[in-house]
């Protein structure tokens, strides 16, 4: 090999190196970024933060000391002035002369009271349709028993309403119930016959389903989501719908648009979205608007593993016209001043420009290569930003446009600790089951309506509807 074909083939061995380690370097930070990546920093449940991790809460201390506050109302135990018994202990001799005295009449007494739970036993209550033979033609005649009561032997409605509020509100498994109902109550209800309560519960439902997706295509601003949901070991997904005094749960075994058509709220929608940046959310023409504290997880993401000053500056100007909205709220103003808005956009479009400069877009594949250009989390954050300024600063614009997605996120967390409390679901129907009445008790919580009482409602098909 010649001296000038030796220096060719380093030359070419060296390109080649160079490429190399830009891909292993590209390899290296992905999966750098997977592994930081935690509850803090991303979309990932707190449930999947290791032990090893130490996250940080975005909530900033108040600076009030730990305890109740000044003006808390207590819920201290305090005496009666009619308890239900009394029980005299009386004196009989002299605590000084050992004297007999139990003759006397007592002039004055000091009372304590136990506040305690009567023991608990279930009521049978024997029905009896009466049966009388006419004397005149001999015909035998016999009374109706009550519609309620269709079997020789039964649970009644109460019953049934506390089977329902425990597994679908407290959120025992079936087993347990059966369990506690022998404990507590010394009779022991089969797990076939507490499924036939929730089913016969969530049949009484369906007027009720179809009036909350009704009155939800009306409203003004709806919060969505979603989130995987078990059903016989295979992931399918659980659909929410909600404002302040609805809540709808729907389960279905896709995700995206598919799901979203069935549910049948967002093809008719024309309200404002809000949820986050789940792209089949995007393709229904109403007003959308991304949930913040999901950018907020994103950025710091972007701030901590991929060293982006951008993304520290756009935390910063997030929460600062926040901070101007609560503000502004509190003071019983509509709206921010246009100054404020005005300075804010400003601000919003300079971070956008440094951001582009500072993180310029990939080069284009190579010829040859196919598919989309890969970009770091900071690059698609930037993007996003860049292309959807209405909707991510749209609480600055409307208050009553939400500065994140919270109410959906609580309306569906207490559905994931029933797969962690029961595990997965058996079948779709019974997911479909759950989610009806769990959609009822949120509901009838959010105005206020005693939950045992909505229950016993539903049981006896009068369940109340949010109208």
């Amino acid at each position: 090999m010649t001296v000038e074909e030796e220096i060719l083939f380093l030359k070419t061995e060296n390109a080649s190196q160079k490429q190399e380690i830009v891909l292993l370097k590209e390899l290296i930070t992905s999966l750098l970024g997977k592994q930081n990546k935690n509850s803090s920093n991303s979309s990932k449940p707190p449930s999947s933060d290791s032990f090893s991790k130490k996250t940080k809460s975005m909530r900033k201390t108040s600076g009030k000391k730990v305890g109740g506050q000044p003006g808390h109302q207590g819920n201290t135990l305090e005496a009666t002035d009619s308890p239900d018994y009394i029980v005299n202990h009386d004196v009989d001799s002299c605590r000084c002369c050992g004297k007999n005295i139990s003759f006397l009449v007592s002039h004055n007494y000091e009372s304590r009271q136990v506040f305690d739970i009567a023991p608990i036993q279930l009521q049978v209550t024997e029905h009896r349709a009466i049966i009388k033979t006419c004397p005149h033609c001999n015909e035998v005649s016999k009374a109706c028993f009550p519609k309620a009561v269709s079997q020789p032997v039964q649970y009644g409605s109460h019953v049934q309403k506390t089977a329902i509020y425990l597994m679908n509100y407290q959120l025992l498994p079936l087993q347990r119930t059966s369990e506690l109902f022998k404990d507590l109550f010394g009779q022991s209800i089969s797990t076939s016959t507490l499924s036939s309560m929730n089913l016969n519960c969530y049949n009484n439902l369906a007027s009720f389903e179809q009036i909350v997706s009704g009155e939800l295509i009306k409203q003004s601003v709806v919060h969505f989501d979603e989130t995987g949901y078990y059903i016989n070991n295979t992931r399918q997904w659980l659909h929410s719908a909600s404002t302040k005094t609805l809540t709808l749960y729907m389960p279905h075994e896709k995700r995206g648009k598919i799901a979203m058509d069935a549910i049948a709220i967002l093809p008719t929608f024309k309200g404002i979205a809000i949820h986050d940046y789940w792209k089949p959310y995007l393709s229904y023409e109403c007003q959308h608007n991304l949930c913040n504290a999901h950018h907020l997880r994103d950025l710091t993401f972007c701030a901590e593993q991929e060293k982006s000053e951008w993304a520290t500056k756009e935390i910063a100007l997030l929460l600062q016209i926040k901070k101007q909205c609560d503000q502004a709220k509190q003071a019983g103003q509509t709206q921010l001043r246009l100054q404020q808005i005005t300075t804010n956009e400003k601000n919003y479009k300079q971070l956008i420009t440094e951001g582009h400069k500072a993180h310029p877009p990939p080069l284009p594949n190579k010829k040859g290569i196919r598919g989309k250009v890969k970009q770091s989390k900071t690059q698609n954050m930037l993007q996003r930003f860049d292309q959807n300024q209405q909707s991510i600063l749209g609480f600055m614009y409307d208050f009553t446009i939400p500065f994140d997605n919270n109410l959906a996120e609580q309306d569906i967390r207490m559905m994931k600790v029933k797969q962690k409390i029961s595990g997965c679901f058996r079948t779709i129907a019974g997911a479909k089951v759950f989610a009806r009445i769990r959609s009822y008790i949120s509901t009838t919580r959010k105005q206020e309506i005693g939950v045992l009482n909505a229950i016993h409602c539903a049981v006896l098909n009068r369940a109340y509807m949010p109208v």
